[in-house]
């Protein structure tokens, strides 16, 4: 607690150019950015960092592919360059994956038709991924045999990218990140509003864990605060252009399906997306969309069965999977932008995730609105845009906050783990060599733990029965990942309680040294405190104006209940020449190089989709697979 203990102290005691409410993707990655830069900053989060909304993602780091369907080419556009500059930026924890995806007989396209939409989603994305490819029924069983193929029309296969770990310790590095450049951070500290004085911001703070109240002065406030950011504004008499709905999804963690290392796609019977996502070894499936009133959700029945219902409808499995193979879910609300004028005409299921920054400059006040984890630098770079017009002095502007560390330390660390044999301790259960998991979680700091292991081989033991976490990673927790509480480290620094159920987890015999190694005298409390708590979520029932809007509780958009009756695509020579420059499907307007994506050649596309964006250099790569 020493970590958090020091970082109360500043907030209690300094005055910073920026205070960022709220510890989510998007309040870690402006920490980050902000402190990278030089700009003095604080962090404060009610709960725990990626408490909410940042640990119940997919886990995808995608392009948007679905908005291409309600012709948002310029947020597809937008998302794919944030992905492909997040693999670059973080080689070993973004990656690319590729996408099988399921298309069935009297689905609304033929699937050639998808097959052709993903290559305009490659050309948009730069071609920075593997081709797609077109699959016959006979060639997905051949890739995937526990696809129920008997109703499929064919398939596709595509890539987007995922994160190797889980997404809260994605988002805790970049508060790490921020302390790290010097900001002043601390978890379980919420914010009780704010009033300016002086051309200051005067925040009172109360320290969860003990009740203590205190005052953190700031120049300017960010909002971050995820899906309660309409409250904290509410708290300092914010009036702001854009307003939150809410809508709910959820996963559910089951033991593997297949050990194939891809993203299996198919569309639930309401439409929308379906996923089968591997997760080490376990498979993480999903997911729903339903729209709340309120923030605080929980997983319900209809919610398990909707997920169990499709998924056994489309996997060819020995046994239907059922409630009792359940290990954990996931559940959080994806907080989506609207303009606070806007009607409530609007289909709800046509919003995207796309992040909006609504500032007051006269009090020097930020809301961050929407956002997904795709776009967190881009929300980093444009927060510290923001604080600079403010006046803030940002004194290195230009410096590269984000990122693995360099090579040259890479490679050191990989020599000295070899020349130790450390890969020959990796636990029978781990889903990958213990030298990557380390290097891809700790980075520089993995070489300090081959010093431990060194020392002393003990350090280099599984711990927690099930896991593949080891003794050496619980010091590195205890002195640099400010774990104030056993769900800290068990749900969001690692992944353990949602690969291991919590019964397993509690007769662990390395879970007490665990606690004793993370609280000292206080372990018994933090053990009792967390299973005190018995991590079951209970039903909850939709408002009736959320139930009216829910009929198929799904993310699919308005086109899937409108293309439902329409014909198929025409050929191309059929049709009259205003309407070869995009009119179809009974006068549904479509963009015109999408229509010809269906009658061209693969070849003739990419040659006229090439030439008509040289603006962004695609680059041709000889190992390519072919189409």
């Amino acid at each position: 607690m020493q970590l958090r203990n020091s970082n109360l102290d500043k907030l209690a005691s300094e005055t910073f150019d920026v205070l960022i409410i709220g510890g989510g993707i998007n309040g870690a990655s402006a920490a980050a950015a902000l402190a990278g830069k030089g700009v003095k900053v604080a962090l404060i989060d009610r709960g725990d960092f990626a408490g909410s909304t940042s640990m119940h993602s997919s886990n995808l780091v995608w392009g948007g592919i679905k908005y291409m369907e309600s012709y948002d080419f310029s947020l597809v556009r937008k998302l794919c360059k944030s992905r492909n500059h997040l693999m670059r930026s973080y080689p070993s924890t973004v990656q690319e994956i590729r996408f099988l995806t399921t298309v069935t007989r009297g689905f609304r396209h033929h699937p050639r038709f998808l097959w052709a939409g993903t290559w305009l989603y490659w050309l948009i994305g730069n071609a920075a991924t593997r081709l797609p490819k077109f699959l016959s029924p006979s060639a997905l069983r051949e890739r995937e045999s526990i696809i129920d193929t008997s109703e499929a029309a064919g398939g596709f296969e595509y890539s987007d990218a995922y994160l190797h770990d889980n997404d809260a310790r994605f988002t805790f590095n970049f508060v790490r990140t921020a302390l790290d450049y010097g900001a002043a951070a601390a978890n379980y500290v919420e914010s009780l509003g704010a009033q300016r004085q002086d051309g200051t911001w005067v925040t009172r703070a109360r320290n969860v864990i003990d009740g203590d109240t205190f005052e953190i002065r700031a120049q300017v406030i960010v909002n971050a605060a995820g899906p309660w950011v309409d409250e904290h504004n509410a708290m300092t008499r914010q009036q702001t252009q854009h307003q939150h709905v809410y809508s709910k999804g959820i996963h559910l963690i089951v033991p593997k399906l297949t050990s194939s290392q891809r993203v299996l796609a198919f569309f639930a019977d309401d439409g929308r997306l379906f996923f089968v996502i591997p997760m080490g070894e376990r498979t993480c499936i999903g997911t729903t969309d339903t729209r709340m009133e309120s923030p605080d959700v929980h997983v319900t029945d209809e919610d398990v069965a909707f997920v169990l219902d499709n998924i056994n409808k489309r996997l060819k499995l020995a046994k239907p999977l059922d409630r009792d193979v359940i290990i954990a879910s996931r559940c959080g609300v994806r907080p989506l932008a609207v303009k606070a004028s806007a009607g409530s005409g609007r289909d709800f299921l046509q919003l995207s995730r796309k992040h909006v920054i609504d500032t007051n400059a006269a009090d020097a006040h930020i809301s961050i609105f929407g956002g997904k984890l795709t776009d967190c630098l881009n929300v980093g770079e444009e927060i510290v845009a923001e604080v600079k017009r403010f006046g803030v002095a940002v004194p290195y502007p230009d410096y590269r906050w984000y990122g693995e560390p360099p090579e040259t330390v890479r490679q050191e660390f990989l020599h000295q783990a070899r020349l130790m044999d450390l890969d020959a301790m990796t636990s029978p259960e781990a889903s990958e060599p213990l030298t990557t998991r380390l290097w891809r979680r700790y980075g520089t700091h993995a070489l300090d733990m081959l010093e431990e292991i060194r020392e002393d081989p003990r350090q280099g033991e599984l711990l927690i029965e099930g896991t593949e976490y080891i003794r050496c990673e619980l010091h590195q927790a205890k002195r640099r990942e400010m774990i104030t509480r056993l769900e800290d480290f068990l749900r969001r620094r690692a992944k353990i309680s949602l690969v291991v159920n919590n019964d397993q987890i509690r007769h662990s015999p390395g879970l007490r040294e665990a606690c004793e190694m993370l609280f000292g005298d206080q372990a018994q409390a933090r053990y009792d405190e967390y299973f005190a708590d018995p991590h079951d979520q209970t039903p909850e029932a939709l408002s009736p104006v959320a139930a009216a809007d829910n009929p198929a509780r799904s993310e699919s958009l308005k086109w899937w209940r409108d293309a439902r009756s329409r014909p198929p695509p025409r050929p191309l020579e059929s049709l009259r020449g205003s309407e070869r420059q995009g009119i179809c499907h009974g006068g549904s307007p479509y963009p015109s190089l999408y229509v010809r994506l269906w009658s061209l050649s693969v070849r003739q596309v990419v040659l006229e989709a090439t030439a008509a964006q040289q603006d962004d250099h695609i680059q041709w790569r000889d190992n390519r697979e072919p189409p």
